[in-house]
């Protein structure tokens, strides 16, 4: 099997290509802007990258959708203060470039792995969403926080139409809040594209000695989810013996993993505290509160909650997920500790 990863370089990109060629046969083409966490990945002979831009290398994209079975696009902005500021952006490569990727699949007949987004399911108000059932529920248009959203719930149902009029053959996942190594960069700047996901703003201000931030008190619950337990299900949805999962949505999140952001936060100083490298520190970062306004900015909201079924995920695939948050969490730390400078006293 030969597959197309485009934004292989990604936290979800680099896990899956390194555990394929690892565990598989398959043969793995990738692009992406950035070749640094590909470590496990340069120098197999059944991986081939290009440093390039789905915006612009488009031939060399044609090229490889037509030459693979599987194409997975996983380029996209998904950091919240962009949505914000830059909304039009967040369109134009969330939506309209990954639409020209979709547009591919059909005219040569590949199967799309599509990465949908567990933020399509919004203000939904049921306990636990559900991939077929739930209602997506988004805010109001001044809100632009939720063009990303909306550009992925579109997406979805563009290629949901064009499974139904065109034969496509699709699957969609929608990942909560993903965790592990490589997961973003350290940086004390939250706007910085690859740094957005709230564990690391909260490891990069650890490390940095600086406050850690709970925008509107933290009250706000996730559900996180380690990496390898989402590639697990990754490849058996590559996998899809007798085609059953085409034309299929999964959740791919772990409901047993819930905390609020604040919880998040006390639970991350803890084990910072704790570890050998940080024992000598005499200072530690201070939990303060602020405004989404003061951090985001006008146009921003928030959701309250999601917690993914995974009944569907369990029924079809035979996947549940294994590993509880206080193991995620030492394990992403851990991989901070062992791949960053020491924190300075």
């Amino acid at each position: 099997m030969k597959i197309l990863i485009l934004g292989v370089n990604g936290f979800i990109g680099n896990a899956l290509a390194a555990r394929i060629l690892r565990d598989t046969d398959w043969e793995v083409f990738g692009m992406d802007i950035r070749e640094d966490k590909l470590d496990l990945c340069q120098g197999n002979t059944r991986f081939h990258f290009v440093e390039g831009d789905i915006s612009i290398n488009r031939e060399w994209i044609e090229y490889h959708v037509k030459k693979c079975d599987v194409v997975m696009p996983l380029v996209a902005i998904a950091t919240p203060a962009t949505y914000v500021r830059e909304p039009l952006r967040v369109f134009n490569l969330d939506f309209e470039e990954n639409l020209n990727i979709v547009r591919l699949c059909v005219k040569y007949g590949k199967r799309l792995l599509f990465p949908s987004t567990s933020e399509v399911y919004g203000m939904c108000t049921d306990k636990e969403f559900n991939e077929d059932e739930s209602n997506l529920v988004l805010g109001p248009i001044r809100m632009q926080r939720w063009i990303y959203s909306a550009s992925k719930q579109l997406l979805d149902r563009v290629i949901w139409a064009y499974g139904f009029q065109k034969n496509l053959k699709f699957t969609l996942f929608r990942p909560f809040n993903w965790i592990g190594p490589k997961l973003d960069e350290l940086t004390s700047d939250p706007e910085k594209e690859g740094s957005s996901r709230v564990v690391t703003q909260f490891i990069s201000s650890l490390f940095l000695g600086e406050p850690i931030r709970l925008v509107d008190g933290g009250l706000q619950r996730r559900c996180f989810t380690y990496i390898d337990d989402g590639i697990d299900c990754l490849i058996k949805i590559i996998e899809n013996k007798d085609g059953r999962l085409n034309g299929e949505i999964f959740n791919i999140g772990n409901p047993n993993n819930e905390a609020t952001i604040k919880d998040l936060a006390y639970k991350l100083k803890a084990l910072f505290v704790e570890h050998s490298s940080a024992k000598n520190l005499n200072r530690s970062s201070e939990i303060i509160e602020v405004y989404s306004k003061e951090f985001y900015g006008e146009g921003y909201q928030d959701i309250n909650f999601r917690v993914p079924s995974v009944k569907k995920a369990k029924d079809l695939i035979g996947w549940e997920p294994k590993v509880d948050l206080d193991t995620a969490l030492k394990k992403t730390l851990a991989y901070y500790f062992d791949s960053n400078p020491k924190p300075e006293c």
